[in-house]
C-alpha cells in the first residue's frame, strides 16, 4: 500500500498555521469504539462534528495526493456525517468522489475505478440505529493495515491536521454510475453461468433493511434472470428489524418466503457487506452457511488456498479438504482476512457472519457478490436449497454476547484456564480453547461495548454447555474485578 506516512500533508508548505500540537489532556476519541476498520459511535454523543473532522482530517493527512472517494448508508445522520467529512477532505487539498448512497463494497471498488488515493465510507454496519462510522480505506480499495489505523487514530486525538490554503483547496464531483459498474463487473467474472440460472426462473425476496442495498442487490439479482419480491427496500435508514441479519431477526423475511413460494430469502445489513439467508421453507440457514456455500462454489471453481478468521466454523476446513485446499485463520476482522488472503494469493474467504471476500474481484467483504454467488451454486442442482446444504459439513453453533466491557482481561484469562484446562488455548484473537471437534472461544468486540462467546460442537446442547460456562468464567473473573 502507497501511502504517505509523513506527518505533513503534501500541500503543508501552503497550510495555514499547520501544526501538530501536544495530545490534549483527555481523549478526544473516548467514547468511540476504534478499530482497524475505523470509529464507530452514538450519533451526538461519542461521535460529533468535532470527532468527524478530526478523523476525516487526520485520514486525509495520512493518503497520498490524489482523490478519496465518500460515500455512506441511508441512515439519517448519514447526511451531515458524509457533508462534514467531505468537507474535511476538500480543506485538507483532496478531490472528492461523492457515490452517494452505496453499499460499502461498491465504494470500495469505485476506489480502484477511480485509483483514488483512499476512501470513507460513513456507516455503522450492523450497528443499531443511533450508531454511525467512519470506516477508512486506503488504495487499491481494501482496509488500512491495522498499524495504519493506529496512526490515523494517533493524528486524530493530536489534532495535528494540515488545512490546505484557499489555493489548494479540493474540488467534489459525483459518480453515479458507481452501483452499476460494481454491478458489471460482478456479472462478468467467470464462473457465473447466467443462461442456468435464468432457467431456473428463481423467485427471490431480498430483505435489505432499508439500508444501502436496497436497489443494488435487487438489481443484480434480476440481471441474472431472478424474479425479485422487495422486502424492506426503501432508502430511509429506518430499519423495520434489527439491523444485524442474525437468524432472529429475520422473522419477516421467513414468512414473506414461506407465503410466495420463493426458492430463497437473502437479507444484508445495512451496508450490504454481508448476506444472510433462509431457505425455502421459511427457515435461517445461519450466517456460517452463507461463508460454507461460497467456498464450495470457488473451490470447484479454482482450488486453492481459504483465509477465514478465528471465529469461523471448522465446516469450512472440511469443505476445503475435500478439494485439497489449506484454510489460514487470521485475527477477527476483515482487514486482517482480506490482508492474509493477498499475501497468500488466497481464492475465497470471509468470515461466518455472512461477510464473503472473492480476491478475483476484490479483496473486501461484498454482500451483492455473496448474493450471485449463492444463486448460482444453488442453480447448479435441481434440488431445493434445504437439500443442498445436506452436502455441507453440519454448522452447531452457539453465538452469545454480553453487555460489558472487559475490565481486567488477565483475570479472565486466568478463569477461562480453570474452566478449560484440556482444552488447547489459542489466543489468535481473544481466548480460545479447542478440542478435536468443538471449540469455545471469547474475545471483546472491535465494534461494539460488548463480549462475544461462540461454541461449536457435535451436538446445540454441547456447544451450550460450552458457551454457558465461558459465560459463568466471565462473570466470575469480572465480579472479582470490580470487587479490587
Amino acid at each position: 500500500m502507497t501511502t504517505n506516512r509523513n506527518a505533513a500533508h503534501p500541500h503543508a508548505g501552503d497550510a495555514a498555521g499547520a501544526r501538530e500540537p501536544k495530545g490534549p489532556a483527555s481523549d478526544p476519541l473516548q467514547g468511540l469504539m476504534v478499530s482497524p476498520s475505523g470509529v464507530r459511535g452514538i450519533v451526538g454523543q461519542s461521535l460529533t462534528p468535532d470527532v468527524v473532522l478530526r478523523v476525516a482530517g487526520a485520514h486525509a493527512s495520512f493518503l497520498d495526493p490524489g482523490p478519496v472517494v465518500v460515500g455512506r448508508d441511508t441512515r439519517p445522520s448519514g447526511a451531515w456525517v458524509s457533508r462534514l467529512t467531505q468537507a474535511a477532505l476538500l480543506a485538507s487539498g483532496h478531490d472528492v468522489v461523492d457515490v452517494g448512497i452505496a453499499p460499502t463494497p461498491t465504494i470500495l471498488f469505485a476506489i480502484r475505478h477511480h485509483g483514488a488515493s483512499g476512501g470513507i465510507a460513513v456507516t455503522a454496519s450492523h450497528n443499531p440505529a443511533p450508531w454511525n462510522a467512519l470506516k477508512l480505506f486506503g488504495p487499491g480499495g481494501t482496509f488500512l493495515a491495522p498499524a495504519q489505523s493506529e496512526e490515523v487514530a494517533r493524528r486524530a486525538r493530536m489534532g495535528g491536521v494540515a488545512w490546505a490554503a484557499h489555493t489548494h483547496v479540493g474540488s467534489i464531483r459525483e459518480d453515479p454510475d458507481a452501483i452499476a459498474r460494481h454491478r458489471d463487473a460482478i456479472l462478468a467474472l467467470a464462473g457465473f453461468d447466467r443462461p442456468r440460472i435464468r432457467a431456473r426462473r428463481f423467485r427471490v425476496v431480498v430483505d435489505a433493511t432499508n439500508g444501502a442495498g436496497w436497489e443494488a442487490t435487487p438489481a443484480l439479482l434480476e440481471a441474472l434472470g431472478c424474479e425479485v419480491d422487495r422486502l424492506f427496500c426503501e432508502p430511509t435508514g429506518r430499519f423495520p428489524r434489527v439491523a444485524e441479519p442474525l437468524p432472529e431477526n429475520l422473522g419477516a423475511l421467513g414468512e414473506r418466503v414461506r407465503a410466495t413460494g420463493a426458492a430463497i430469502g437473502l437479507a444484508n445489513d445495512p451496508d450490504a457487506d454481508r448476506l444472510a439467508i433462509v431457505d425455502e421453507r421459511g427457515e435461517p440457514i445461519g450466517e456460517e452457511r452463507t461463508l460454507q456455500i461460497a467456498v464450495d462454489w470457488a473451490l470447484s471453481l479454482h482450488p486453492g488456498p481459504v483465509a477465514v478468521n478465528a471465529s469461523t466454523s471448522i465446516g469450512v476446513d472440511r469443505i476445503a479438504r475435500r478439494y485439497g485446499a489449506t484454510v489460514h485463520r487470521t485475527k477477527i476482522g476483515e482487514a486482517h482476512v482480506a490482508q492474509k488472503l493477498i499475501e497468500i494469493g488466497g481464492v475465497i474467504g470471509g468470515e461466518g457472519n455472512g461477510g464473503v471476500i472473492y480476491p478475483a474481484l476484490h479483496a473486501t467483504r461484498d454482500g451483492l457478490l455473496a448474493a450471485a454467488i449463492v444463486v448460482d451454486w444453488l442453480a447448479r442442482d435441481a434440488r431445493s436449497l434445504s437439500e443442498r446444504l445436506a452436502e455441507l459439513p453440519p454448522v452447531i453453533m452457539v453465538k452469545r454476547k454480553l453487555d460489558l466491557r472487559l475490565e481486567d482481561t488477565e483475570a479472565l484469562s486466568e478463569a477461562l484456564r480453570r474452566e478449560f484446562p484440556d482444552g488447547e488455548r489459542n489466543v489468535l484473537d481473544g481466548e480460545k480453547y479447542v478440542w478435536e471437534d468443538s471449540w469455545v472461544q471469547v474475545r471483546a468486540s472491535g465494534t461494539e461495548p460488548i463480549v462475544r462467546i461462540l461454541a461449536e460442537a457435535r451436538s446445540r446442547e454441547d456447544a451450550e454447555a460450552l458457551a454457558s460456562r465461558a459465560g459463568q468464567a466471565i462473570e466470575r473473573s469480572q465480579t472479582h474485578a470490580r470487587a479490587r
